[in-house]
Protein backbone atom coordinates (compact mmCIF):
# COMPACT_ATOMS: atom_id res chain seq x y z
CA UNK A 1 0.00 0.00 0.00
CA UNK A 2 1.17 3.32 -0.87
CA UNK A 3 0.47 6.89 0.58
CA UNK A 4 -0.35 10.23 -0.71
CA UNK A 5 -0.39 11.89 -4.70
CA UNK A 6 1.21 14.10 -6.63
CA UNK A 7 -1.06 17.33 -5.80
CA UNK A 8 -0.97 19.78 -9.14
CA UNK A 9 -0.80 22.72 -7.09
CA UNK A 10 1.92 21.65 -5.11
CA UNK A 11 4.39 20.92 -8.48
CA UNK A 12 6.70 23.03 -9.61
CA UNK A 13 5.77 24.56 -12.46
CA UNK A 14 1.93 24.23 -11.44
CA UNK A 15 -0.52 26.80 -12.62
CA UNK A 16 0.79 30.52 -10.86
CA UNK A 17 3.66 29.19 -9.17
CA UNK A 18 7.27 30.59 -9.20
CA UNK A 19 10.09 29.39 -7.09
CA UNK A 20 10.30 30.30 -3.73
CA UNK A 21 13.34 32.90 -3.09
CA UNK A 22 10.46 35.18 -6.02
CA UNK A 23 8.14 35.35 -3.21
CA UNK A 24 10.54 37.30 -1.19
CA UNK A 25 10.10 40.49 -3.90
CA UNK A 26 6.63 39.48 -3.85
CA UNK A 27 5.52 39.84 -0.23
CA UNK A 28 7.63 42.91 0.18
CA UNK A 29 5.74 44.55 -2.75
CA UNK A 30 2.16 43.36 -1.64
CA UNK A 31 3.66 43.68 2.16
CA UNK A 32 6.44 45.76 3.03
CA UNK A 33 6.43 46.85 6.55
CA UNK A 34 5.03 43.13 7.91
CA UNK A 35 7.33 41.46 9.68
CA UNK A 36 9.25 38.93 7.96
CA UNK A 37 12.65 37.33 10.27
CA UNK A 38 12.78 37.79 14.19
CA UNK A 39 15.84 37.06 15.84
CA UNK A 40 16.04 37.00 19.51
CA UNK A 41 19.51 37.80 20.28
CA UNK A 42 20.41 36.28 24.40
CA UNK A 43 23.94 37.35 24.29
CA UNK A 44 22.57 41.01 24.11
CA UNK A 45 19.97 40.88 26.71
CA UNK A 46 19.59 38.05 28.56
CA UNK A 47 15.52 38.68 28.62
CA UNK A 48 16.20 37.82 24.52
CA UNK A 49 16.98 41.11 22.14
CA UNK A 50 14.21 41.20 19.21
CA UNK A 51 15.81 42.10 15.86
CA UNK A 52 13.12 42.21 13.28
CA UNK A 53 13.52 42.88 9.42
CA UNK A 54 10.17 43.48 7.73
CA UNK A 55 9.77 41.88 4.14
CA UNK A 56 10.79 45.60 2.41
CA UNK A 57 14.07 45.16 4.62
CA UNK A 58 14.40 41.64 4.24
CA UNK A 59 14.07 42.03 0.04
CA UNK A 60 16.95 44.81 -0.03
CA UNK A 61 19.09 42.91 1.95
CA UNK A 62 19.02 39.96 -0.03
CA UNK A 63 19.70 41.93 -2.94
CA UNK A 64 22.45 43.52 -1.71
CA UNK A 65 23.86 40.64 -0.65
CA UNK A 66 23.19 38.82 -3.91
CA UNK A 67 25.62 41.64 -5.80
CA UNK A 68 28.21 41.08 -3.38
CA UNK A 69 28.69 37.57 -3.36
CA UNK A 70 28.66 38.22 -7.69
CA UNK A 71 31.47 40.66 -7.07
CA UNK A 72 33.49 38.29 -6.04
CA UNK A 73 32.55 35.05 -7.53
CA UNK A 74 30.02 33.31 -10.79
CA UNK A 75 26.38 31.52 -11.21
CA UNK A 76 27.19 27.64 -10.12
CA UNK A 77 29.96 27.90 -7.77
CA UNK A 78 29.96 27.71 -4.09
CA UNK A 79 29.71 30.09 -1.38
CA UNK A 80 30.06 28.54 2.39
CA UNK A 81 28.68 29.82 5.79
CA UNK A 82 30.73 29.74 8.43
CA UNK A 83 28.78 32.09 10.60
CA UNK A 84 27.06 32.53 13.38
CA UNK A 85 22.87 32.11 13.07
CA UNK A 86 21.64 35.62 12.79
CA UNK A 87 19.76 37.60 10.96
CA UNK A 88 22.57 37.90 8.80
CA UNK A 89 23.04 34.26 7.90
CA UNK A 90 19.13 33.76 7.08
CA UNK A 91 19.98 36.93 4.28
CA UNK A 92 23.09 35.49 3.04
CA UNK A 93 21.15 32.42 2.33
CA UNK A 94 18.45 34.32 0.45
CA UNK A 95 20.87 36.14 -1.10
CA UNK A 96 22.68 33.45 -2.90
CA UNK A 97 19.37 31.69 -3.75
CA UNK A 98 18.53 35.11 -5.80
CA UNK A 99 22.47 35.23 -7.08
CA UNK A 100 22.54 31.68 -8.93
CA UNK A 101 25.43 31.38 -6.21
CA UNK A 102 25.02 27.70 -4.67
CA UNK A 103 24.68 27.99 -0.87
CA UNK A 104 26.57 25.56 1.67
CA UNK A 105 24.99 26.08 4.86
CA UNK A 106 27.21 25.38 7.42
CA UNK A 107 28.27 27.27 10.85
CA UNK A 108 31.17 28.89 12.75
CA UNK A 109 34.54 27.26 12.92
CA UNK A 110 34.22 27.58 16.99
CA UNK A 111 31.19 25.65 17.52
CA UNK A 112 32.00 22.60 19.36
CA UNK A 113 31.77 18.79 18.06
CA UNK A 114 31.22 19.45 14.92
CA UNK A 115 34.42 19.47 13.87
CA UNK A 116 34.52 16.59 11.12
CA UNK A 117 31.66 17.45 9.89
CA UNK A 118 32.51 21.27 9.09
CA UNK A 119 36.01 19.75 7.47
CA UNK A 120 33.83 16.71 5.65
CA UNK A 121 31.09 19.19 3.93
CA UNK A 122 33.69 22.05 3.53
CA UNK A 123 36.64 20.23 1.10
CA UNK A 124 33.66 18.12 -0.64
CA UNK A 125 31.75 21.20 -1.27
CA UNK A 126 35.00 23.05 -2.50
CA UNK A 127 33.38 26.98 -2.02
CA UNK A 128 34.79 29.92 -3.97
CA UNK A 129 33.86 32.42 -1.41
CA UNK A 130 33.64 32.13 2.29
CA UNK A 131 30.80 33.92 4.27
CA UNK A 132 31.72 35.02 7.85
CA UNK A 133 31.24 38.14 10.27
CA UNK A 134 34.37 39.99 11.64
CA UNK A 135 33.62 38.48 15.15
CA UNK A 136 34.05 34.83 13.83
CA UNK A 137 37.12 35.52 11.67
CA UNK A 138 40.00 34.31 13.83
CA UNK A 139 38.03 30.95 13.78
CA UNK A 140 37.63 30.62 10.65
CA UNK A 141 41.03 31.59 9.96
CA UNK A 142 42.43 29.16 12.51
CA UNK A 143 40.35 26.39 10.72
CA UNK A 144 41.84 27.14 7.13
CA UNK A 145 45.02 27.18 8.61
CA UNK A 146 44.84 23.83 10.64
CA UNK A 147 43.49 21.79 8.02
CA UNK A 148 44.27 20.64 4.37
CA UNK A 149 40.82 22.25 3.13
CA UNK A 150 40.56 24.13 -0.54
CA UNK A 151 41.45 27.81 -0.31
CA UNK A 152 38.58 30.34 -1.02
CA UNK A 153 39.03 32.88 -3.78
CA UNK A 154 37.44 35.32 -1.35
CA UNK A 155 36.07 36.30 2.54
CA UNK A 156 32.85 38.17 2.68
CA UNK A 157 31.66 39.99 5.21
CA UNK A 158 27.87 38.91 5.82
CA UNK A 159 26.89 42.83 8.55
CA UNK A 160 29.55 44.59 5.79
CA UNK A 161 27.19 44.52 2.71
CA UNK A 162 26.73 47.44 1.55
CA UNK A 163 22.63 47.73 1.14
CA UNK A 164 23.11 50.30 -1.24
CA UNK A 165 24.14 47.38 -4.20
CA UNK A 166 20.50 46.30 -3.92
CA UNK A 167 19.45 48.81 -6.61
CA UNK A 168 21.82 47.53 -8.63
CA UNK A 169 20.65 43.94 -8.78
CA UNK A 170 18.94 42.87 -11.96
CA UNK A 171 16.84 39.96 -11.83
CA UNK A 172 17.70 37.19 -13.42
CA UNK A 173 15.14 33.66 -14.68
CA UNK A 174 15.61 30.83 -11.66
CA UNK A 175 14.66 27.47 -13.62
CA UNK A 176 12.98 24.97 -11.05
CA UNK A 177 16.07 22.79 -11.79
CA UNK A 178 18.78 25.06 -11.24
CA UNK A 179 20.97 23.69 -7.36
CA UNK A 180 19.82 26.36 -4.57
CA UNK A 181 21.73 24.54 -1.95
CA UNK A 182 23.95 21.77 -0.97
CA UNK A 183 22.06 20.07 2.15
CA UNK A 184 25.13 18.14 3.97
CA UNK A 185 24.09 14.77 5.67
CA UNK A 186 25.13 14.33 9.09
CA UNK A 187 26.66 11.10 8.16
CA UNK A 188 28.06 9.33 11.03
CA UNK A 189 29.76 6.22 9.16
CA UNK A 190 31.29 8.58 6.09
CA UNK A 191 32.14 11.70 5.49
CA UNK A 192 28.81 13.83 4.88
CA UNK A 193 27.19 14.03 1.53
CA UNK A 194 26.18 17.17 0.28
CA UNK A 195 22.26 16.74 -1.19
CA UNK A 196 21.70 18.95 -4.11
CA UNK A 197 18.67 20.85 -3.22
CA UNK A 198 17.26 22.64 -6.42
CA UNK A 199 14.94 25.84 -6.50
CA UNK A 200 11.87 23.17 -7.68
CA UNK A 201 13.00 21.42 -4.37
CA UNK A 202 12.69 24.07 -1.52
CA UNK A 203 9.50 25.21 -3.41
CA UNK A 204 7.99 22.24 -3.21
CA UNK A 205 9.09 20.95 -0.06
CA UNK A 206 7.79 24.10 1.95
CA UNK A 207 4.41 24.04 -0.03
CA UNK A 208 3.98 20.64 1.26
CA UNK A 209 5.28 21.31 4.60
CA UNK A 210 2.01 24.01 4.73
CA UNK A 211 -0.31 21.84 3.95
CA UNK A 212 0.86 18.81 5.80
CA UNK A 213 0.33 21.20 8.79
CA UNK A 214 -2.87 22.18 7.96
CA UNK A 215 -2.25 25.73 8.67
CA UNK A 216 -5.31 27.59 7.32
CA UNK A 217 -5.74 29.46 10.70
CA UNK A 218 -5.41 32.93 10.50
CA UNK A 219 -2.28 34.70 11.73
CA UNK A 220 0.46 31.68 11.53
CA UNK A 221 3.14 32.27 12.91
CA UNK A 222 7.11 30.14 12.87
CA UNK A 223 9.14 29.90 16.53
CA UNK A 224 12.47 28.17 16.47
CA UNK A 225 15.94 27.73 18.09
CA UNK A 226 16.71 24.59 15.37
CA UNK A 227 20.40 25.36 13.33
CA UNK A 228 19.73 26.52 10.27
CA UNK A 229 22.27 24.56 8.88
CA UNK A 230 20.64 21.52 9.50
CA UNK A 231 17.39 20.54 7.11
CA UNK A 232 14.55 20.87 9.78
CA UNK A 233 15.63 24.03 10.98
CA UNK A 234 16.39 25.67 7.40
CA UNK A 235 12.85 25.00 5.93
CA UNK A 236 10.57 25.37 8.94
CA UNK A 237 12.82 28.69 9.58
CA UNK A 238 13.63 30.06 6.06
CA UNK A 239 11.36 28.64 3.37
CA UNK A 240 8.00 28.21 5.39
CA UNK A 241 7.45 31.68 5.91
CA UNK A 242 8.28 32.56 2.16
CA UNK A 243 5.27 30.48 1.10
CA UNK A 244 2.42 33.02 2.68
CA UNK A 245 4.24 35.98 3.74
CA UNK A 246 4.54 35.19 7.58
CA UNK A 247 6.59 35.81 10.22
CA UNK A 248 9.49 33.76 11.52
CA UNK A 249 10.71 34.34 15.17
CA UNK A 250 13.93 32.24 15.90
CA UNK A 251 17.24 32.31 18.40
CA UNK A 252 20.34 30.10 18.16
CA UNK A 253 20.58 26.45 19.48
CA UNK A 254 22.91 27.22 22.30
CA UNK A 255 20.57 29.89 23.48
CA UNK A 256 18.05 26.85 24.04
CA UNK A 257 20.37 24.68 25.67
CA UNK A 258 21.62 27.15 27.61
CA UNK A 259 17.75 27.62 29.11
CA UNK A 260 15.23 25.58 27.47
CA UNK A 261 11.96 27.50 28.99
CA UNK A 262 13.29 30.20 26.37
CA UNK A 263 11.17 28.43 23.39
CA UNK A 264 7.89 28.42 25.29
CA UNK A 265 8.46 31.84 26.17
CA UNK A 266 8.75 32.55 22.72
CA UNK A 267 5.79 30.70 22.07
CA UNK A 268 3.65 31.97 24.78
CA UNK A 269 5.07 36.11 23.49
CA UNK A 270 2.63 35.60 20.66
CA UNK A 271 -0.91 35.83 21.84
CA UNK A 272 -3.66 36.07 19.39
CA UNK A 273 -1.36 34.18 17.24
CA UNK A 274 -1.28 30.62 15.67
CA UNK A 275 2.16 29.59 16.55
CA UNK A 276 4.00 26.47 14.38
CA UNK A 277 7.36 25.37 15.69
CA UNK A 278 9.37 22.35 15.16
CA UNK A 279 11.99 19.65 16.92
CA UNK A 280 14.14 16.67 17.66
CA UNK A 281 12.73 14.14 20.81
CA UNK A 282 15.42 14.90 22.79
CA UNK A 283 14.27 18.35 22.68
CA UNK A 284 10.59 17.80 23.77
CA UNK A 285 12.36 15.43 26.79
CA UNK A 286 14.68 18.37 27.55
CA UNK A 287 11.48 21.00 28.14
CA UNK A 288 9.38 18.45 29.42
CA UNK A 289 12.50 17.82 32.55
CA UNK A 290 12.45 21.70 33.15
CA UNK A 291 9.22 22.63 33.02
CA UNK A 292 8.34 22.70 36.83
CA UNK A 293 5.44 24.51 37.80
CA UNK A 294 7.21 27.66 38.72
CA UNK A 295 8.67 27.98 35.70
CA UNK A 296 5.52 27.50 33.74
CA UNK A 297 3.44 30.47 36.16
CA UNK A 298 2.26 32.73 33.76
CA UNK A 299 3.45 30.64 30.50
CA UNK A 300 0.00 30.50 27.85
CA UNK A 301 0.99 27.77 25.35
CA UNK A 302 -2.76 27.81 23.85
CA UNK A 303 -1.71 29.23 20.48
CA UNK A 304 0.49 26.45 19.88
CA UNK A 305 -1.16 25.46 16.99
CA UNK A 306 1.93 22.38 16.34
CA UNK A 307 4.70 21.52 17.65
CA UNK A 308 6.24 18.84 15.17
CA UNK A 309 8.46 16.14 16.66
CA UNK A 310 11.11 14.54 14.05
CA UNK A 311 14.79 13.97 13.01
CA UNK A 312 15.24 11.42 15.45
CA UNK A 313 13.23 8.00 17.17
CA UNK A 314 10.16 9.53 18.82
CA UNK A 315 9.96 7.89 22.15
CA UNK A 316 5.99 7.28 23.68
CA UNK A 317 7.27 8.17 26.59
CA UNK A 318 8.52 11.64 25.75
CA UNK A 319 4.95 12.30 24.14
CA UNK A 320 3.01 11.77 26.86
CA UNK A 321 5.16 13.31 29.59
CA UNK A 322 5.58 16.35 27.37
CA UNK A 323 2.15 16.95 27.20
CA UNK A 324 1.27 15.75 30.81
CA UNK A 325 4.34 18.61 31.60
CA UNK A 326 2.71 21.23 29.65
CA UNK A 327 -1.08 20.95 30.28
CA UNK A 328 -0.96 23.15 32.92
CA UNK A 329 0.21 25.83 30.52
CA UNK A 330 -2.41 25.36 27.78
CA UNK A 331 -0.99 23.25 25.66
CA UNK A 332 -3.68 21.74 23.80
CA UNK A 333 -3.71 17.36 23.40
CA UNK A 334 -3.74 17.56 19.67
CA UNK A 335 -0.62 19.77 19.60
CA UNK A 336 2.01 17.24 19.47
CA UNK A 337 2.50 15.84 15.33
CA UNK A 338 4.66 13.22 15.20
CA UNK A 339 6.69 13.49 10.88
CA UNK A 340 8.98 11.68 9.61
CA UNK A 341 11.43 13.24 7.05
CA UNK A 342 15.19 13.61 6.08
CA UNK A 343 18.29 15.59 3.68
CA UNK A 344 17.25 13.86 0.77
CA UNK A 345 13.17 14.75 0.64
CA UNK A 346 14.52 18.66 1.02
CA UNK A 347 13.00 17.49 4.83
CA UNK A 348 9.37 17.05 5.46
CA UNK A 349 7.46 13.34 4.35
CA UNK A 350 4.80 12.76 6.73
CA UNK A 351 2.68 14.50 9.81
CA UNK A 352 0.28 13.51 12.29
CA UNK A 353 -0.96 17.09 12.37
CA UNK A 354 -4.60 16.67 12.72
CA UNK A 355 -4.98 18.13 16.07
CA UNK A 356 -6.15 15.20 17.57
CA UNK A 357 -3.09 13.36 20.22
CA UNK A 358 -0.70 11.47 18.52
CA UNK A 359 -1.77 7.97 17.69
CA UNK A 360 0.39 4.89 19.10
CA UNK A 361 -0.29 1.27 18.69
CA UNK A 362 0.94 -1.48 20.55
CA UNK A 363 2.36 -4.57 18.51
CA UNK A 364 3.24 -8.11 19.25
CA UNK A 365 7.16 -7.62 19.56
CA UNK A 366 8.10 -11.25 18.10
CA UNK A 367 5.70 -10.49 14.74
CA UNK A 368 7.26 -7.79 14.42
CA UNK A 369 10.75 -9.22 14.06
CA UNK A 370 9.57 -10.99 11.67
CA UNK A 371 8.24 -8.22 9.52
CA UNK A 372 4.32 -7.94 10.12
CA UNK A 373 2.34 -6.00 12.42
CA UNK A 374 0.08 -7.29 14.76
CA UNK A 375 -2.26 -5.58 17.07
CA UNK A 376 -2.13 -6.13 20.90
CA UNK A 377 -2.82 -4.82 24.16
CA UNK A 378 -0.51 -2.06 25.66
CA UNK A 379 -0.02 -4.55 28.76
CA UNK A 380 0.79 -7.59 26.88
CA UNK A 381 4.08 -9.14 27.91
CA UNK A 382 5.67 -8.88 24.33
CA UNK A 383 3.97 -5.76 23.38
CA UNK A 384 6.04 -2.84 21.66
CA UNK A 385 4.78 0.30 20.86
CA UNK A 386 4.71 2.14 17.64
CA UNK A 387 4.04 6.20 16.86
CA UNK A 388 2.56 7.31 13.93
CA UNK A 389 4.13 9.52 11.30
CA UNK A 390 1.09 10.48 9.73
CA UNK A 391 0.78 10.95 6.10
CA UNK A 392 2.41 12.29 2.93
CA UNK A 393 1.16 15.54 1.37
CA UNK A 394 2.01 16.30 -2.15
CA UNK A 395 4.37 13.29 -2.70
CA UNK A 396 3.85 9.64 -2.20
CA UNK A 397 5.52 7.36 0.28
CA UNK A 398 5.33 3.56 -0.46
CA UNK A 399 6.40 0.34 1.33
CA UNK A 400 8.94 -1.62 -0.62
CA UNK A 401 10.97 -4.84 -0.23
CA UNK A 402 14.00 -3.54 -1.24
CA UNK A 403 15.42 -7.09 -2.86
CA UNK A 404 12.72 -7.60 -4.99
CA UNK A 405 11.34 -4.01 -5.33
CA UNK A 406 7.82 -4.62 -4.82
CA UNK A 407 5.67 -2.76 -2.61
CA UNK A 408 4.51 -4.70 0.37
CA UNK A 409 0.56 -5.10 1.50
CA UNK A 410 -0.96 -3.22 4.45
CA UNK A 411 0.67 -4.02 7.58
CA UNK A 412 4.37 -5.44 6.46
CA UNK A 413 7.50 -4.00 7.16
CA UNK A 414 9.54 -3.12 4.18
CA UNK A 415 11.93 -0.19 3.09
CA UNK A 416 9.75 3.43 2.88
CA UNK A 417 10.35 4.80 -0.78
CA UNK A 418 9.82 8.41 -1.46
CA UNK A 419 8.70 9.87 -4.94
CA UNK A 420 7.65 13.75 -5.29
CA UNK A 421 9.12 16.96 -6.34
CA UNK A 422 10.93 17.31 -3.19
CA UNK A 423 13.19 14.32 -3.62
CA UNK A 424 16.54 15.31 -4.93
CA UNK A 425 18.15 14.33 -7.53
CA UNK A 426 21.31 13.59 -5.65
CA UNK A 427 24.36 13.89 -4.15
CA UNK A 428 27.42 16.43 -4.88
CA UNK A 429 29.63 15.34 -7.13
CA UNK A 430 28.81 11.51 -6.65
CA UNK A 431 27.30 9.93 -9.08
CA UNK A 432 27.24 6.15 -7.70
CA UNK A 433 26.08 6.50 -4.49
CA UNK A 434 23.32 8.95 -5.81
CA UNK A 435 21.93 6.30 -8.18
CA UNK A 436 21.94 3.62 -5.01
CA UNK A 437 19.92 6.71 -3.13
CA UNK A 438 17.48 8.31 -5.98
CA UNK A 439 17.61 5.72 -8.54
CA UNK A 440 14.88 3.12 -7.47
CA UNK A 441 12.88 1.60 -9.60
CA UNK A 442 9.81 -0.94 -9.04
CA UNK A 443 9.62 -4.03 -10.46
CA UNK A 444 6.20 -4.55 -10.65
CA UNK A 445 4.61 -0.55 -10.64
CA UNK A 446 1.12 -1.11 -11.11
CA UNK A 447 -0.70 2.39 -10.46
CA UNK A 448 2.42 3.92 -8.64
CA UNK A 449 5.26 5.62 -10.69
CA UNK A 450 7.75 3.11 -12.05
CA UNK A 451 10.59 5.86 -11.10
CA UNK A 452 12.70 7.42 -9.69
CA UNK A 453 12.16 6.29 -6.33
CA UNK A 454 14.28 7.70 -3.41
CA UNK A 455 15.25 4.88 -1.06
CA UNK A 456 15.39 6.26 2.93
CA UNK A 457 16.99 3.15 4.53
CA UNK A 458 14.75 3.17 7.06
CA UNK A 459 11.95 0.44 7.68
CA UNK A 460 8.63 1.01 8.09
CA UNK A 461 5.27 -0.11 8.19
CA UNK A 462 1.92 1.38 7.04
CA UNK A 463 -1.15 0.98 8.68
CA UNK A 464 -4.25 1.77 8.58
CA UNK A 465 -3.51 4.24 6.32
CA UNK A 466 -0.72 6.21 8.76
CA UNK A 467 3.28 5.32 8.70
CA UNK A 468 4.97 3.77 11.18
CA UNK A 469 9.11 4.37 11.43
CA UNK A 470 10.88 1.05 12.87
CA UNK A 471 13.99 1.62 12.17
CA UNK A 472 17.22 2.17 10.08
CA UNK A 473 18.17 -1.16 7.72
CA UNK A 474 21.92 -0.53 8.47
CA UNK A 475 21.52 -0.51 11.79
CA UNK A 476 19.04 -3.90 12.27
CA UNK A 477 20.32 -6.76 14.51
CA UNK A 478 19.79 -10.21 13.42
CA UNK A 479 20.38 -12.82 15.88
CA UNK A 480 19.36 -16.34 15.05
CA UNK A 481 17.43 -15.01 12.23
CA UNK A 482 15.22 -13.10 14.11
CA UNK A 483 15.27 -9.09 13.82
CA UNK A 484 15.96 -7.10 16.13
CA UNK A 485 15.44 -2.99 16.45
CA UNK A 486 18.19 -1.21 18.09
CA UNK A 487 16.54 1.29 19.32
CA UNK A 488 14.17 -1.38 21.26
CA UNK A 489 17.00 -2.57 22.94
CA UNK A 490 18.49 0.54 23.85
CA UNK A 491 14.92 1.63 25.73
CA UNK A 492 15.31 -1.89 27.75
CA UNK A 493 18.76 -0.83 28.45
CA UNK A 494 18.21 2.51 30.11
CA UNK A 495 15.05 1.75 32.12
CA UNK A 496 17.24 -1.38 33.38
CA UNK A 497 19.24 0.41 35.84
CA UNK A 498 18.97 4.35 37.03
CA UNK A 499 22.75 4.30 36.39
CA UNK A 500 22.09 4.14 32.40
CA UNK A 501 21.57 7.51 31.19
CA UNK A 502 18.68 7.68 29.26
CA UNK A 503 18.45 8.14 25.38
CA UNK A 504 22.36 7.66 25.74
CA UNK A 505 22.83 4.13 24.36
CA UNK A 506 23.84 2.75 21.40
CA UNK A 507 23.19 -1.13 20.34
CA UNK A 508 24.85 -2.80 17.19
CA UNK A 509 25.74 -5.88 15.93
CA UNK A 510 29.25 -7.69 15.58
CA UNK A 511 29.28 -10.62 13.35
CA UNK A 512 29.99 -14.23 14.69
CA UNK A 513 30.57 -17.33 13.63
CA UNK A 514 26.96 -18.47 13.43
CA UNK A 515 25.12 -15.27 14.06
CA UNK A 516 25.26 -11.71 14.75
CA UNK A 517 26.69 -10.97 18.40
CA UNK A 518 24.71 -8.11 20.45
CA UNK A 519 27.05 -5.55 22.09
CA UNK A 520 25.06 -2.41 24.14
CA UNK A 521 27.15 0.80 25.07
CA UNK A 522 25.63 2.97 27.94
CA UNK A 523 26.55 6.52 29.05
CA UNK A 524 26.89 6.22 32.91
CA UNK A 525 24.11 8.65 34.32
CA UNK A 526 25.69 11.60 35.88
CA UNK A 527 23.01 11.49 38.80
CA UNK A 528 24.08 8.18 40.76
CA UNK A 529 27.51 9.60 42.45
CA UNK A 530 30.66 7.27 40.86
CA UNK A 531 31.22 6.00 44.88
CA UNK A 532 27.64 4.02 45.18
CA UNK A 533 28.16 2.52 41.72
CA UNK A 534 28.88 -1.22 41.30
CA UNK A 535 29.28 -1.95 37.47
CA UNK A 536 28.41 -5.79 38.58
CA UNK A 537 25.35 -4.58 39.19
CA UNK A 538 24.41 -2.38 36.48
CA UNK A 539 25.62 -4.53 33.93
CA UNK A 540 24.01 -7.80 35.49
CA UNK A 541 20.48 -5.45 35.47
CA UNK A 542 20.90 -4.46 31.54
CA UNK A 543 21.74 -8.58 30.69
CA UNK A 544 19.01 -9.95 32.20
CA UNK A 545 16.16 -6.71 31.27
CA UNK A 546 17.65 -7.85 27.78
CA UNK A 547 17.15 -11.33 27.91
CA UNK A 548 13.56 -11.35 29.39
CA UNK A 549 12.14 -8.61 27.23
CA UNK A 550 14.37 -9.69 23.62
CA UNK A 551 14.98 -13.49 24.24
CA UNK A 552 18.37 -13.08 23.39
CA UNK A 553 21.94 -12.41 25.16
CA UNK A 554 24.07 -9.48 25.48
CA UNK A 555 27.63 -10.40 24.25
CA UNK A 556 29.06 -7.50 25.59
CA UNK A 557 28.05 -4.57 27.73
CA UNK A 558 30.15 -1.37 28.48
CA UNK A 559 29.34 1.23 30.73
CA UNK A 560 31.37 4.58 29.59
CA UNK A 561 31.20 8.55 30.83
CA UNK A 562 29.19 11.24 29.73
CA UNK A 563 30.01 11.75 25.99
CA UNK A 564 31.08 8.36 24.91
CA UNK A 565 27.92 7.56 22.51
CA UNK A 566 28.45 9.18 19.72
CA UNK A 567 26.23 11.11 17.68
CA UNK A 568 25.44 12.85 14.83
CA UNK A 569 24.94 16.46 14.34
CA UNK A 570 21.31 16.39 14.41
CA UNK A 571 21.42 14.60 17.71
CA UNK A 572 20.99 10.76 16.47
CA UNK A 573 22.48 8.26 18.29
CA UNK A 574 25.57 7.30 15.82
CA UNK A 575 25.31 3.23 16.19
CA UNK A 576 28.47 3.07 13.33
CA UNK A 577 30.10 5.28 14.78
CA UNK A 578 30.32 4.02 18.37
CA UNK A 579 30.81 0.54 17.05
CA UNK A 580 33.74 1.32 15.60
CA UNK A 581 35.25 3.41 18.56
CA UNK A 582 34.13 0.45 20.46
CA UNK A 583 36.38 -1.68 18.07
CA UNK A 584 39.40 0.19 18.31
CA UNK A 585 39.38 0.27 22.12
CA UNK A 586 38.52 4.38 22.14
CA UNK A 587 35.85 4.47 24.38
CA UNK A 588 35.93 5.77 27.73
CA UNK A 589 34.86 3.57 30.17
CA UNK A 590 33.46 4.34 33.56
CA UNK A 591 35.82 1.18 34.75
CA UNK A 592 38.62 2.83 33.68
CA UNK A 593 37.59 6.20 35.18
CA UNK A 594 37.20 4.09 38.79
CA UNK A 595 40.52 2.60 38.26
CA UNK A 596 41.76 6.01 37.91
CA UNK A 597 40.15 7.36 40.72
CA UNK A 598 41.95 4.58 43.11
Amino acid sequence: MALGSLLPELLPGGSGRTPLIERVARWAREKPDAPAFTFVDYSLDPAGKHITLSWAETDRRARATATALRQVTGPGERAALLLPQTLEYMMTMLGAMYAHVIAVPLFSPDLPGHADRLIGAYTDSEPAVIVTTRNALPHVEKFLADHDVPQPKEILFAEEVDLGLAGSWEDEPIGFDDLAYLQYTSGSTRRPAGVEITHGNVTANAAQLWSGWAPEKPDPELVSWLPLFHDMGLIATMALPLVRGDHAIYTDPVSFIMNPMRWLQLIADRPGKNVYTAGPNFAYEYVASMASPEKLEGLDLSGLTTCLNGAEPIRTSTLSTFAESLAPAGLRPGAQAPGYGLAEATVFVTAAAEDVPPKIISVDRDVLTQGEVRLCAADAERASTLVSCGRPSGQIVAIVDPDARTEQPDGHVGEIWVHGPNTAAGYWRNSERSQDTFGGELAEPGALPAGPWMKTGDYGVIHEGELYVTGRIKDLIIVDGRNHYPQDIEVTTQEAHPAVRPDHVAAFALPGEETERLVVVAERNRRVPLGRLDLDEVESAVRGAVNVEHEMSVHAFLLVEPGGVSRTSSGKIARAATRQRYLDGALPTTAARLASRK
